[in-house]
């Protein structure tokens, strides 16, 4: 199955305060939009399309090399939404979510229970059932009482068989309030998942205090540094993060001497604390004679994984004098992240010298230094 998500963020989204739509403003450190791209990246949606407002034109170039899908948004969220599944048209999709970007807190657990539900449902979408008491009110005072039974705040991402969807846009051109109305006129079922209290949307000033504060409390970060060096030998190439090289020498080590990619590797088994590539694959071993780094390099990424991690970011700097780096880093980007299941753009590879200093400076080989970062999934 085929999976999108919109992201829905044409919205100026101003009553949240702050000058700007509520979507570029600052929130533990990184922009509201940001948490939340981030969370769908990290559930490992196959297409993501970004909707934004052609007044966000600095947003546009910002995006435009993300490998995201972007579409322009409408004057209302359900033009938005519409232009969002246009921009899909031609891939295949299965199942599609729907996102309001000012939820940055929504959880793994809940995306993953909305695509979930659409194996056996045309739609679905979580609800927190209300527990409170309903009152109605005119100047300052209460009026009445409702009843609460049976009702649902609604909340996001929605979710909905592609074809469906589209389709039910398609005989309701007009507004709407969300996605799931749009569903319900066309005669579409849809089930409810367990919502999240935690899954706000952000909609005033004092709600980014509460944003900051689920984020803050729900992310389990750890960083881990790798160090890894190999002398030159004979040979006509080196591999460094996972690309072939040519060069005048080869490097030597037990496997493929990946310098790189074994510092990378490290520095994932350090943020895990679980010791480092010797442990794992002892040089004692035959087994691990010429084996290709990409190996050891899986290992620590599903090692990860079953830890309850998800890789974040990954930073590998060469430093050697000879072969230049710089026309091989995009390949390398590419590979890495291929390996680690990652986006390109979460995987940096540069390269620096020594000013002729040391062994790399002398020319004897190469080093690598990397750091890692996890977040608890």
């Amino acid at each position: 199955m085929t999976t999108a998500a919109i992201i829905v963020a044409a919205g100026r989204g101003l009553r949240a305060g702050g000058g700007v739509p509520k979507q570029w403003r600052p929130l533990a450190g990184r922009r509201v939009a940001d948490w939340t791209l981030e969370r769908f990246h990290a559930a490992q949606i196959d297409h993501i399309v970004l909707v934004l407002s052609g007044e966000d034109r600095a947003a546009w170039a910002e995006f435009e090399t993300s490998g995201l899908i972007l579409a322009e948004g409408g004057a209302d969220r359900a033009t938005s939404v519409r232009n969002g599944l246009k921009a899909l048209g031609n891939l295949g999709i299965d199942k599609v979510l729907i996102h309001d970007v000012a939820r940055p807190c929504v959880s793994a657990q809940i995306i993953a229970d909305v695509l979930a539900a659409l194996d056996d449902h045309q739609a679905a979408a979580p609800g927190l059932a209300v527990t409170d008491a309903l009152w109605s009110g005119e100047d300052g005072k209460v009026t009445g009482t409702s009843d609460r039974s049976g009702l649902y705040a609604a909340q996001t991402p929605q979710g909905f068989l592609y074809d469906a969807i589209v389709a039910a846009h398609a005989a309701n051109p007009g507004a709407a309030a969300d996605d799931v109305e749009v569903a319900r006129a066309a005669g579409i079922d849809v089930a409810i998942v367990p919502g999240d209290a935690d899954n706000l949307k952000i909609t005033r000033p004092e709600d980014f205090d509460r944003a900051e504060r689920i984020l803050g409390t729900a992310m389990d970060i750890r960083l881990g540094n790798g160090y890894d060096v190999h002398r030159f030998g004979p040979g006509d190439y080196v591999i460094l993060c996972g690309v072939s090289v040519p060069y005048e020498r080869g490097l030597q080590g037990h496997s493929d001497a990946d310098v790189g990619m074994h510092a990378v590797t490290d520095a994932i088994y350090g943020a895990l604390a679980q010791g480092d590539i010797g442990q794992h694959f002892p040089p004692s071993d035959p087994q691990w004679k010429g084996a290709a780094s990409e190996i050891f390099l899986r290992h620590a990424v599903d090692l990860a994984a079953e830890m309850g991690y998800r890789i974040s970011n990954i930073d590998c700097t060469l430093v050697c004098e000879y072969p230049k780096i710089g026309p091989h880093t995009a390949a390398m980007r590419q590979e890495m992240a291929r390996i680690m299941g990652l986006n390109a753009d979460q995987v940096s590879v540069k390269a620096t010298t020594s000013e002729k200093l040391g062994f790399t400076g002398r020319g004897e080989g190469i080093a690598a230094l990397a750091t890692a970062c996890l977040v608890h999934a």
